[in-house]
């Protein structure tokens, strides 16, 4: 498997040493056997060049309705000679958890801890010099600042099989390529959900696992990561950065589960000039829900909270409905005790399918922010 520090390119995606193989495995009611490509097609790709303004790469997201996108290292152009367009070829991901880190890098910068091995360093060194001068920062700077978002790409042949085994280790989305090098989708954990999901009563497997409890899975007992109702926003985004998280739950007294502040709620700081900065953590969750309902032209109250002995299929309904990575395990009085993320449903998917993960390779545990 590449590393994510090699240069982007095409991979195949773990060694899958299980029963599960092509040509022993001919079930079309196998769901492991599936291609990836089948998952993502008709998808529009939506790309950004690396020349392009942070500001305006973040305007590209917004509009497009996306959290992330592919940063091409260069504008597709054509060689002089023969005439043949290049190879396109791409410098990493560009997602919100880049824009937190961007941001607060701008704000914090006397407090941004570098070292000289850290291949993030320079691309820090650079935004801050930039920053300080007043000028304006490429997108290519900012691809992966976060450390949480390497590019990697899979053929569209790669099985369903090989794919959740990567993403039960912490990788959030893979971009599916063809040979000439042209994404012809991106391939995120969410959509691997989904079509599990609503597939589920063609995978006999699949239907005896959604009707276990989270309590039985092991799942829900990971720790909380929150942030106080009364703190300010640039808390909760400095949190999420330095824990490598894609959301925090906003907690009142005792406790007690008030709201949650996801990265992609980031777009709204951005649209207010960062103004919203300074705004308390439960204000912020208010204007966000407002602004959601704006958008969507309804009322929106999502609710971010499982108990333990939900049922696994509950929960994974309640992620597709909400649009969220994470829900909130709380107690009979309603303080988040725990967490299950799309890699935790993942991971037991994997596992039984007779997959091993190892915590070791997860990667959201792994990678950290500069404040780390």
């Amino acid at each position: 498997m590449r590393s994510p520090k090699s240069p982007p390119g095409s991979f195949t995606i773990g060694v899958v040493r299980n029963k599960h193989r092509e040509g022993i495995t001919t079930d079309a009611r196998d769901w492991s056997m599936v291609h990836a490509g089948s998952l993502i097609q008709n998808q529009k790709v939506v790309t950004i060049e690396g020349s392009t303004l942070v500001e305006d790469a973040c305007q590209k997201l917004i509009d497009n309705n996306i959290s992330s996108a592919p940063v091409l290292d260069s504008p597709q152009s054509k060689s002089l000679i023969s005439g043949i367009e290049r190879k396109k070829s791409y410098i990493g991901m560009f997602d919100y958890g880049d824009l937190i880190t961007y941001v607060l890098i701008v704000l914090k910068r006397s407090n941004v801890s570098l070292s000289d091995d850290d291949d993030a360093s320079l691309e820090i060194k650079e935004i801050v010099k930039r920053a300080v001068a007043g000028q304006s920062v490429p997108v290519r700077l900012a691809s992966d600042l976060s450390r949480k978002n390497p590019f990697y790409s899979i053929l569209p042949e790669t099985t369903l099989l090989s794919v959740v085994e990567e993403f039960a280790c912490g990788t959030h989305r893979v971009a599916v390529t063809k040979p000439d090098g042209d994404i012809q989708g991106m391939l995120s954990q969410s959509t691997v959900i989904n079509f599990l999901f609503k597939n589920m009563h063609n995978f006999s497997d699949l239907e005896s696992l959604m009707n276990r409890t989270l309590r039985e899975l092991g799942l829900g007992h990971n720790s909380v990561i929150s942030v106080n109702a009364d703190s300010p926003v640039l808390d909760a985004l400095t949190l999420m950065s330095k824990y490598g998280v894609s959301s925090l739950a906003v907690v009142g007294q005792m406790g007690v589960l008030l709201g949650n502040i996801s990265i992609t709620d980031v777009k709204y700081v951005i649209k207010s000039k960062n103004s919203l900065l300074w705004n308390t953590c439960f204000q912020f969750v208010g204007i966000v829900r407002s602004k959601q309902g704006i958008d969507d032209g309804q009322d929106r109250y999502p609710v971010f909270d499982v108990k333990l002995d939900t049922i696994l299929y509950q929960t994974v309904a309640k992620l597709i409905a909400t649009k969220a990575h994470r829900l909130w395990v709380t107690d009979d009085r309603g303080r988040a005790t725990g967490v299950v993320s799309l890699t935790d449903v993942l991971r037991v998917i994997a596992k039984s399918a007779g997959l091993s993960v190892s915590e070791l390779r997860r990667r959201d545990s792994l990678a950290k922010g500069p404040w780390a």
